[in-house]
């Protein structure tokens, strides 16, 4: 059985180890503080009493000043012209990371969509337009595959590239 519950300060953190020291770290080390903090929530993904996957979101925003030229055009024509901003908001995807155990399994991809439909369903108390990422570079494949795309050619020569979801391409 898989459950998506978001963590808790009281949440008992067992085994996890995606191959990656950072995102292990994150978990372990961060992620309560983030929450405690109010700058960032994490989410669990529970499969037979086991972390097989771990998210966390916070606020962000994409602007002007970060995206190059045919990009931002596209995105500003997303709105109306007296809703055309220098900057749009968004929820960020700060930490997603998939245990090695459960690798193989589609849980990043079916982990992906659940946090696409959660956001889209729950809207809260604040509005949002985007999904953005920095992705490491060894999962910018992942997130092409999930619908995200190149924010801008900027960050070509960097570890992460900074990419992102426009929520108005859920289908409802």
């Amino acid at each position: 059985m898989m459950r998506l519950v978001p963590l808790t300060k009281d949440y008992e953190l067992t085994a996890f180890d995606c191959g990656d020291e950072d995102l292990n770290k994150f978990l372990f080390e961060d992620a309560k503080s983030c929450l405690e903090l109010r700058i960032a929530k994490t989410f669990i993904l529970e499969v037979e009493d086991r972390i097989a996957a771990y998210f966390c979101l916070l606020n962000d925003k994409i602007s002007k000043d970060e995206v190059i030229g045919s990009r931002w055009k596209k995105i500003k024509s997303n709105f109306p012209r007296d809703k055309q901003f220098r900057s749009y908001p968004t929820i960020k995807i700060g930490r997603f990371a998939v245990s090695l155990d459960f690798r193989g399994r589609q849980i990043g991809t079916d982990l992906m969509g659940r946090l696409l439909e959660m956001l889209n369903v729950r809207q809260g108390a604040s509005a949002f337009r985007y999904v953005t990422v920095d992705a490491y570079l060894s999962a910018v494949p992942f997130y092409e595959k999930n619908g995200f795309v190149h924010l801008t050619k900027k960050d070509e020569d960097e570890h992460t590239r900074l990419m992102f979801f426009d929520m108005m391409d859920i289908e409802e």
